[in-house]
């Protein structure tokens, strides 16, 4: 990757973002809209699917029209963090480019009480969801800040990353009280010698793996620093029974109704990041071949030779900005960025030259016919830059010489 070519395109989000002030859009953000709150359509189930898939599929931004605000959305604020805290090891590193080490450390002061202020309230621990209403596809409704262990399990890392660098304990005790969370609002269901985590506090069909499996990231966390033997053995049942819903080519579907039955590259890597986050905190290694086998699927599977990463493993199109930002990461969890470098590089210049405006937002979705570049903070930008500050880190001792 051209070093000159990556500084000019992460110092152009990076701009963007801050200017925004972290705030903005969502693809699924539609029944924030002033308007649709203002009709009766907001009551009946279908019009409200419909109008949230209406405002995700349109390549058209009808956001200001229909009185849509520019937002906070807990996952988008935590990707920062994430993307912060990478920033400031590389400014410890020597490497000043991206902000000086103290302003930095402002920025991940500044979000880490953002994030903390977002949590949703009335349950056993730590939580997060989204800042929208959100219609299912199964007709019930997850009102606005409903916590999901998906949003949730990005927080925590986040915040766990955060304190890595403050040492501010009352940061790390509230993220690990995240498990609490998952123990005892979230439901489970048994499956062959393991369990299945809920999606979120109102979905009893335990279906989605990689939700699952970020609830055993979490209690991971609280074995690793609280030495939570209960919820280590949990967060085990969980990965075992992820690992045998695991199909012999090393793919996942993505749940186990007939409607979930797609398999998607970053589902995938959010599987294999939570396998071998679990493994690293509890040094249970068990699960190593799975990650092996799973990692050897994503790679053949989801990125082409000339490095356009794919959104589902049998065809090309949609594009979507998740899959060449998760790639990064999960390769980085994974210690495998080094041995997958020259990939990595392939799919971050497709990416820049092909999904990145000259303002320095990313767009959401390359589609065959019409596109959809609508600069979606929480989706596209937050992604993005916390792929990029992995690769900036990861790749600083050829770059920066230390």
């Amino acid at each position: 990757m051209n070093i000159k070519v990556l500084k000019k395109s992460f110092s152009k989000l990076k701009n963007y973002c801050e200017a925004e002030n972290f705030k903005g859009w969502d693809p699924y953000d539609g029944m924030n809209s002033m308007v649709f709150q203002a009709l009766p359509l907001k009551h009946w189930d279908l019009a409200r699917l419909a109008w949230i898939q209406g405002f995700k599929r349109s390549p058209i931004n009808f956001r200001k029209l229909f009185l849509v605000p520019k937002e906070y959305n807990a996952k988008g604020v935590a990707l920062f963090l994430l993307g912060y805290c990478r920033l400031f090891k590389l400014a410890e590193a020597g490497c000043e480019d991206y902000g000086a080490k103290d302003e930095i450390l402002e920025n991940v002061k500044g979000l880490t009480a953002l994030l903390l202020s977002l949590r949703s309230k009335g349950y056993s621990g730590s939580c997060w969801g989204y800042n929208f209403d959100w219609q299912a596809r199964r007709l019930f409704l997850f009102e606005k800040y409903t916590p999901t262990v998906v949003a949730t399990c990005f927080c925590v890392e986040a915040l766990i990353e955060s304190y890595k660098i403050t040492n501010d304990k009352l940061v790390l005790k509230e993220a690990l009280t995240s498990a609490n969370f998952v123990t005892d609002n979230l439901s489970r269901t048994p499956h062959g010698d393991g369990i299945i985590f809920s999606y979120s506090v109102k979905d009893g069909n335990n279906t989605v793996i990689n939700a699952s499996l970020l609830g055993a990231k979490i209690l991971s966390y609280s074995y690793k620093y609280n030495n939570n033997k209960e919820h280590g053995a949990l967060a085990k049942q969980a990965v075992r029974a992820a690992c045998d819903l695991q199909e012999n080519d090393g793919s996942w579907i993505y749940g186990l109704l007939p409607v979930q039955s797609w398999k998607d590259s970053f589902h995938t890597g959010f599987n294999l990041d939570a396998i071998a986050t679990y493994q690293q905190n509890t040094g249970d290694v068990t699960f190593q071949k799975y990650i092996k086998r799973g990692t050897a699927y994503y790679l053949e599977h989801f990125f082409e030779s000339n490095g356009i990463p794919k959104y589902y493993h049998n065809k090309t199109y949609p594009i979507d900005i998740h899959c060449p930002a998760q790639v990064i990461v999960t390769l980085s969890k994974l210690k495998l960025f080094k041995d997958n470098q020259e990939l990595l590089s392939r799919v971050l210049h497709w990416t820049i030259d092909n999904m990145q405006h000259k303002k320095g937002y990313f767009y959401y979705q390359i589609k065959k016919w019409m596109s959809s570049k609508i600069p979606y903070m929480r989706w596209s930008n937050a992604f993005m830059f916390n792929a990029m500050a992995h690769y900036i880190l990861e790749t600083k001792t050829e770059n920066y010489g230390s």
